[in-house]
Order: structure tokens, then C-alpha cells, then sequence
């Protein structure tokens, strides 16, 4: 039921309106403050060739036998990504429970050649942490690594392993009444080693930046099993290169991130949210500078959904509603957050969502008056991706260019598929605040789903065409890994990727860590 309309005087009006939990997980907490340990070269590696049953024994040697697991059944889980488009093959999946561990069993595969796939919580889009289907490759798998090492609430850091859940991390940092900002749908099962490998973005970027600008320091065991620890809470240090930086979004490639001090900040004391109904992204567009100049830093998301991604999502999820009697061509869901108290936050609300409407800016708008209805407001927005995977097959494009450019790009865009592509359905959304879209393409009604995949290649040529000629990327944040390979290397300069290559030559000439995937 939508709640009664709420009139400002002399103002168009503006509906105030709109639950479920974030996901819960564990993550075993240490009190004590960690020490800094050194940095570890490896010992000169052996030159003698291991059997494979000596391998897994040195294996067993390192983490314990329980956590070498070779039985199908045992693998299965680690072989196949998320979205189940990729499947390999390892001689091993190794679960170590610490950066040491991890060290010893990257050097044991240097020693003798073997490949390695690192692995979080895989929930990766692009298969960047599925081995290939030679079966050569060992996956190692950070999922014992979940330890809070340490919260600092006077430098505002949180020290973990690299296997702990992002959820865990917003838990324990709330409960030193602290904020981590980093949140995305997958978060009550992604690991930080792999948002940061990935760098990711999620809803909050607009305010707080990506996992690279979340992160102070790293961990990391290198190619040749050296472990660097890089767990430094500096916010300024100008001494050379920044290998945090290199290891960030490098997916794995050039090493395997073990631990991670991240930013943390204070606490919002309130957080108001609304879902706006507009004509037009390029509308969307203007209501955001006009949020900007309202709320400023306050402003802490900026959603952009088309109306036939809610549509998809009241098709399969029922029991979410949309809190307006008609529908609308796009929406806008937008949240601030202020450090100083609800009323100032409502306040600054109100004045923005008059000057919308009456700018004609937007359409409607529908203010959450509780936590739970903010909730259900974001619950629209958070299973847009499960609603299209419910629809059937879809194509996804994880794309970013110019904020000032989205709408021109959604528009050449939406008509150069179309006339390709006569009947597909664009599921468009993302976070139009800093210019990261979900492109996604549905086939149309009716048409055989596994024969509408037979299309993506000349797709995704389309999509990412018009990417390049806006100035974007064909990957914003869910990473390259071996989905994206070709177009990577046809949408990079040549400077660029020779400028890549030449590092990972440098770090792993053997081309042992995560192979087949970014370059």
C-alpha cells in the first residue's frame, strides 16, 4: 500500500513512502594489535622435478592433508564461476589459513612450474578465478583466511585477511562505530582479496571511491613466493613505486593478496533515501548536478534503473513493490548520509526534492520515513540482477564512460542494437553518480535463449564500440579475467598493453600466476 502523498506548501507534492537484513556472515575477530612482520624471501628453490603424488604430499606438508583436496566431489565447488559460464579442471584445490602458508605453497609451484588460480569467495562475472580445463593449475583458495587482525579507530583502519567477508568487515568496523563503505550485492559472500584484486566499486563510490581509494596497505605473496607486507596505515608515502597499486586490479596475476588494511570513517547518524521517477536518463543526468549542488558530500548513491528493470523485478519478486500507481521510463534511487543528524539530513531533502519537481526535473518522488522502508527501497535495486537471471539468459556489459556522456551513449547505444537486433530488451542500470553502467540485454520475448547468446559476439562488438567512442571502458568494476581478454587487447593502446606485458614479464616471467586471464 502506498502511504499518504506528503505536500510541501506551494510545491508540486512529493510521495513519502517506503525488508530484509543485509546478509549475515562470520569472521573470527582478533583483540590483539598484529605486529608488523618483515618481509620473507624465499629460499633458493629446489631444481629436482616432483611426481604429482610428491607434489600433493609437499602440499599436505605445508597446509595439513585435509586441505588438499583432490576428490571431484571436494572440487567442484572452486571449478565453476558464478554465473556458471566457465568450468576447468585443477590437480589440486589448496585451502591454506595463512599468508605463510599461502607463501609456501606458491613457492612450492614456482619450483616446479605449476600454475596457479587464486580464489575469494568466487563470485567473479568474468571467470577470473576459474582454471582452465588443461588441469594443470592448482586453485588456492583464501576461504580459511578470515581474520579481523586488528581495528585502529584513531588512524581509522581495519586490518583483515584477505579471505574475510566484505559483510564481516562492515560488521566488525560498526562495531567499533565505524564505517566500512564498501557494499555490493555480493557482499554477504565476496572476499576482500577479491574486491581488491578486482577493484571493486559497488553503491557508494560516488562518496567514498573504489576499493583501491579504500585500502591503505597490503599483503601479498609474489610469483616467486615471496611475502611482502605492505601493511603500512599511511595516508601519505612518497618512496617509489606503489606496489599496492600494481597488485590492486591486477587480478591475481601478478601475485596473491593475503591481508589488507582498509579506511574506515565515522558513522552516519542518519541516512534518508528516495526513489525518483523521471522521463529520461538525460533528466537523470540533471538531477544529479542538481543533488550535487543540494547535499554535496552527503550525497552517497545515485542509482539509475530503467522501467523495465523494475519490471522484470515485480515479475519475479512479487512482494517488492514500487511505491508509485503508475510506471515511469526511468528512476533514480539516491541516499544521503550525514555525519550530523536526521532532521539536517531530511531537511536538505526536502529542499532538494522541491527544487525538482519544481524544475520539472522529476516526475514523482517517494521518500523512505523508516530503516525498513529504505530497506524495501533498495531491495528494488538488488535483485534487478537476480530478476533478469530468473527472465532467462541475458548479455551483461559492465561498462563505464563520462558521467556527462551516459546519456548520449545509452541513446546511440540503445538504437545501433535495436536496429541489429530487432525485439532484444535493454536492462539498463548502474551507478549514474560516477558513470559505471550495467548494459545487460535480454533477448526478446519468445525467442530460444541459448540461440539470443549466439548474438553476443556481435553484441558485445556493438556495445563496446560505442564504449570506446564515448570515452569509456568496457570494464568498470567486475574486472577483465578470461571473458574479456580479446576485447581488452583491442580496446588498450598499444602503449598500454606493452607497458603491462613488460610488468608481468618482470614479476612472473614464467606466467605462472592466473594464467589466461587479463592479457
Amino acid at each position: 500500500m502506498r502511504v499518504p502523498r506528503v505536500r510541501w506548501p506551494g510545491r508540486k507534492s512529493c510521495s513519502a513512502w517506503c525488508s530484509s537484513s543485509p546478509p549475515s556472515s562470520t569472521c573470527v575477530r582478533s583483540s590483539a594489535r598484529p605486529r608488523r612482520a618483515p618481509d620473507r624471501t624465499p629460499d633458493p628453490l629446489p631444481a629436482t622435478a616432483m611426481t604429482h603424488d610428491a607434489f600433493l604430499q609437499a602440499c599436505a606438508d605445508a597446509i595439513g592433508a585435509a586441505h588438499v583436496l583432490t576428490a571431484p566431489e571436494d572440487q567442484a565447488p572452486y571449478l565453476t564461476d558464478w554465473r556458471k559460464r566457465f568450468t576447468g579442471r585443477a590437480r589440486a584445490v589448496l585451502r591454506p589459513a595463512s599468508a605463510e602458508e599461502v607463501a609456501a605453497l606458491v613457492r612450492l609451484c614456482a619450483s616446479q612450474g605449476v600454475p596457479i588460480v587464486p580464489q575469494g569467495g568466487n563470485t567473479g562475472l568474468c571467470g577470473g578465478a576459474t582454471p582452465d580445463s588443461a588441469g594443470d593449475a592448482v586453485v588456492i583458495s583464501l576461504q580459511r583466511m578470515q581474520r579481523v587482525r586488528a581495528v585502529d579507530p584513531i588512524n581509522n583502519t581495519i586490518t583483515v585477511d584477505a579471505g574475510c567477508i566484505l559483510a564481516s568487515v562492515q560488521e566488525a568496523a560498526a562495531a567499533a562505530d565505524r564505517l566500512f563503505p564498501l557494499s555490493l550485492a555480493a557482499e554477504g559472500s565476496c572476499t576482500i582479496g577479491g574486491n581488491l584484486a578486482t577493484n571493486a566499486g559497488g553503491t557508494a563510490v560516488l562518496r567514498y571511491g573504489n576499493a583501491r581509494e579504500l585500502c591503505l596497505g597490503v599483503e601479498a605473496v609474489l610469483p616467486d613466493g615471496a611475502l611482502w607486507n605492505g601493511l603500512r596505515g599511511l595516508r601519505k608515502d612518497n618512496t617509489g613505486y606503489d606496489l599496492r597499486d600494481l597488485l590492486i586490479g591486477a587480478e591475481g596475476t601478478l601475485g596473491i593478496i593475503t591481508g589488507a588494511m582498509l579506511k574506515l570513517f565515522p558513522q552516519p547518524r542518519a541516512q534518508v533515501t528516495a526513489l525518483a521517477a523521471l522521463q529520461s536518463p538525460r533528466q537523470a543526468l540533471a538531477f544529479l548536478s542538481l543533488a550535487q549542488s543540494h547535499a554535496g558530500t552527503l550525497l552517497t548513491g545515485f542509482e539509475l534503473m530503467s522501467a523495465f528493470c523494475l519490471e522484470l523485478v515485480r515479475k519475479h519478486y512479487p512482494q517488492l513493490r514500487v511505491p508509485f500507481g503508475q510506471a515511469y521510463p526511468q528512476y533514480v534511487l539516491l541516499e544521503l548520509s550525514d555525519l550530523e543528524s536526521e532532521a539536517h539530513a531530511r531537511g536538505v531533502f526536502e529542499t532538494l526534492m522541491e527544487d525538482a519537481l519544481a524544475r520539472e526535473v522529476i516526475l514523482d518522488a517517494a521518500v523512505a520515513e523508516s530503516v525498513a522502508q529504505s530497506r524495501e527501497l533498495w531491495n528494488l535495486r538488488e535483485h534487478i540482477p537476480l530478476a533478469q537471471a530468473d527472465e532467462g539468459k541475458n548479455i551483461k556489459h559492465d561498462i563505464a564512460v563520462p558521467i556527462s556522456r551516459v546519456a548520449d551513449f545509452i541513446e546511440v547505444t540503445d538504437g545501433a542494437l535495436a536496429a541489429a537486433y530487432p525485439g532484444i530488451r535493454m536492462v539498463t542500470f548502474g551507478h549514474l553518480g560516477d558513470g559505471n553502467l550495467h548494459y545487460n540485454v535480454s533477448p526478446p520475448s519468445g525467442q530460444d535463449h541459448e540461440a539470443f547468446l549466439a548474438n553476443q559476439p556481435g553484441i558485445n562488438r556493438i556495445v563496446h564500440d560505442s564504449v570506446h567512442a564515448h570515452g569509456g571502458s568496457i570494464s568498470a568494476e567486475h574486472g577483465i579475467g578470461q571473458l574479456k581478454r580479446e576485447d581488452n587487447a583491442r580496446y588498450k593502446s598499444p602503449v598500454e598493453l606493452a607497458a603491462m606485458r613488460a610488468i608481468k614479464q618482470a614479476l612472473d616471467p614464467r606466467g605462472l600466476m592466473n594464467p589466461g586471464k587479463v592479457l
